[in-house]
C-alpha cells in the first residue's frame, strides 16, 4: 500500500503518530505493507493507478501494480481501520469481519 504525502500535511503527520509505529505490526500492515511516496515526485511511474491523488494523505491499496482500493485522507483511527479492512476485504483478503 502507498501512503502519499507532503510536506506540511498535518493529517500525514497526525497518521505517522497515531498508527505509523503499529501498522507494520498489525494484520492489515502484514497484508499491506506501507510504502510513503511524496505527491510531487514520480512515484507513480509503471502503476495502473486512477486519478493521481490530489489530497494528502492519500493510501492507495496494490494488488501487484495495480489499485484495488483507496483511501483519501485521515479521518482518525477508527474510521481508518475500517475504510483499510473494507478495502482489504473487497480486495480478496482473507480478514475477520469487524464485531
Amino acid at each position: 500500500m502507498l501512503m502519499v504525502e507532503q510536506d506540511g500535511c498535518a493529517y500525514c503527520r497526525m497518521w505517522n503518530a497515531d498508527l505509523g509505529p503499529i501498522y507494520p505490526k498489525t494484520p492489515e500492515g502484514k497484508l499491506a505493507p506501507l510504502e510513503h511516496v511524496q505527491l510531487r515526485s514520480d512515484w507513480d511511474s509503471g502503476l495502473e493507478i486512477g486519478p493521481r491523488p490530489v489530497f494528502t494523505p492519500t493510501f492507495i491499496l496494490l494488488e501487484g501494480t495495480r489499485e484495488v482500493g483507496r483511501i483519501e485522507g485521515y479521518p482518525g483511527e477508527d474510521f481508518f481501520w475500517g475504510l483499510l479492512g473494507m478495502a482489504l476485504r473487497s480486495a480478496g483478503a482473507d480478514l475477520p469481519q469487524p464485531q
